[in-house]
């Protein structure tokens, strides 16, 4: 009996010496913090239409939006980072190859990338080569919003490996939209309290199918760049009603600059806030409920990115995943008396910027140091220890998460017609013509954010006014300085015919004239 008893205490001490060893492999192999920060990252990169930094998390205490306000939290978010042009394709064509509109020589909508620059490498081209998985839903590069929803618009063909185009419920119910001029959409305000469910509409569906990306990713181990465009909070601003049930209209502000100060404007400025004929002098209630239409789109935006960032949690992914949340450019919601974008002032240049990092712990929760939409290429390209193409112009924002700014401009330049705008931490000035001939703007934002006093002709900032000018000129020299490798550029390439908007149930004769129009 003693004997089988010593036989059974040795085989037990072998077992757990067996385990114990076996335990330490285990762990030895198990990746530790600074082991994973090896591994290749994914990048989620996820950007809305027409966003403006109407935002909890960038200090608005109207707007609802506790989604992007956790990513916010958990995050590094650039306070000051403004477009490079305050149009959907020209931003757009910037931000996907890291260039200054002057460089990509696209200023207009509905213009093909490779018209213009054939030989430029996008960022979801670059990650291709890198043997990622590059897939894109919804808007990326330009579509007209709403009328190409569904279709590929003017897209990239050489930057995605797999596209999706969603197509919800607010294209088939598009009849029912609110709208200034009938029919009319993307160009002029409208809004539509939906029926129905999140998952319905063309926002929901995309965020649906990012769902089904990340989970395939997550099963088959495969590297990714997923890029998700929202078409909202863009007109015709479109959400299911229970978005628009957040807000109490009567509390929502419209603001009101009054005409006269217009007068201190330089005449191409004066005429960007007065361009829009049909939205100036909206009578209050009416201003209100437009706003609130566009809060509740905002909200509802959120919503779907709150789904996707869920996803992305539920299945691991985000542990090995940086995520990176903007806008195209910003939105006036009635300041200086204009609605939508397409001017040189902060409310249509300025746009969120949030990245958020797998383990990466000493960095930076906010700054406002100016950065550039064009940064977002070589800082993810950086992050992930991948070589930048010679082309892209804009810098990595690496050296300021990591508090090391020496290599990060003082400076962001937004260009718009025959202006440039130039943004600093404190100022703004804005050259209008070639050589100022159609005047200037400067303002100071530590007493005056809302733009409303052009100091050019204050006396006592006379050096301060000629020293931005310099500054200001070498800017726009920099971004017009053709950069290495980028290949051929093809000026004055022009646009395609806009596509008419057809709304689903309207009837044409055979030449295209309207005969019906669905009630």
């Amino acid at each position: 009996m003693n004997k089988i008893l010593q036989i059974i205490l040795k085989n037990y001490r072998i077992s757990i010496t067996l385990f114990i060893i076996s335990s330490l492999l285990s762990l030895a192999c198990q990746p530790t913090q600074k082991n994973i920060k090896r591994e290749k990252l994914n990048v989620l990169f996820i950007i809305a239409d027409d966003l403006n930094c109407d935002i909890g998390g960038y200090g608005n205490k109207t707007v609802i939006t506790p989604n992007i306000d956790k990513l916010i939290k958990k995050g590094i978010v650039f306070e000051n980072t403004h477009c490079q042009y305050p149009l959907c394709g020209p931003s757009r064509a910037s931000i996907m190859t890291g260039m200054y509109s002057d460089q990509t020589k696209i200023t207009k909508n509905n213009v093909y990338l490779r018209n213009a620059v054939p030989d430029v490498i996008t960022m979801g081209q670059r990650f291709r080569q890198q043997g990622y998985q590059s897939v894109r839903i919804g808007k990326i590069f330009h579509y007209d919003n709403p009328s190409a929803i569904g279709t590929s618009g003017t897209d990239d063909i050489h930057t995605w490996d797999q596209t999706i185009n969603p197509y919800g419920r607010d294209k088939l119910e598009e009849y029912k939209i609110n709208t200034l001029l009938p029919r009319r959409y993307g160009g002029t305000l409208s809004w539509l309290a939906a029926e129905g469910s999140d998952e319905e509409q063309t926002d929901g569906i995309g965020a649906s199918e990012a769902i089904n990306q990340l989970e395939k990713f997550a099963n088959n181990g495969q590297n990714f760049f997923l890029a998700l465009g929202f078409y909202r909070p863009h007109t015709p601003y479109v959400a299911p009603k229970k978005y628009f049930d957040l807000y109490e209209r009567s509390e929502i502000q419209i603001p009101n600059s009054g005409e006269e100060y217009l007068a201190t404007l330089p005449l191409p400025a004066a005429k960007s806030v007065r361009a829009k004929k049909v939205q100036l002098n909206l009578e209050e209630e009416l201003a209100k409920e437009i706003k609130e239409a566009y809060y509740a789109t905002t909200s509802f935006v959120d919503a779907q990115l709150g789904r996707v960032l869920e996803k992305l949690r539920q299945t691991g992914l985000d542990k090995n995943t940086i995520v990176v949340f903007t806008s195209d450019h910003g939105y006036h919601l009635g300041e200086h008396g204009h609605w939508q974008k397409q001017t040189l002032f902060e409310n249509a240049t300025r746009v969120p910027l949030i990245f958020s990092i797998p383990w990466t712990e000493k960095t930076i929760k906010r700054t406002n140091v100016p950065v550039e939409l064009i940064d977002i290429y070589p800082t993810i390209m950086d992050l992930l220890e991948i070589k930048t193409p010679n082309h892209v112009v804009g810098k990595s924002l690496k050296p300021l998460m990591l508090n090391n700014s020496s290599t990060i401009g003082n400076s962001s330049l937004t260009k718009w017609r025959n202006g440039y705008s130039m943004r600093t931490e404190q100022y703004r000035i804005t050259k209008w013509g070639e050589h100022g001939d159609l005047g200037y703007e400067l303002y100071d934002h530590s007493k005056d954010n809302q733009e409303l006093n052009n100091l050019t002709n204050d006396t006592s900032k006379i050096k301060l006014l000629d020293s931005l000018k310099i500054l200001i000129d070498n800017r726009i020299s920099e971004a017009n300085f053709i950069p290495e490798d980028i290949g051929r550029q093809i000026k004055n390439v022009n646009s395609l015919n806009k596509a008419p908007n057809l709304t689903f149930g309207d009837l044409h004769n055979e030449k295209g004239k309207r005969t019906y129009l669905k009630e």
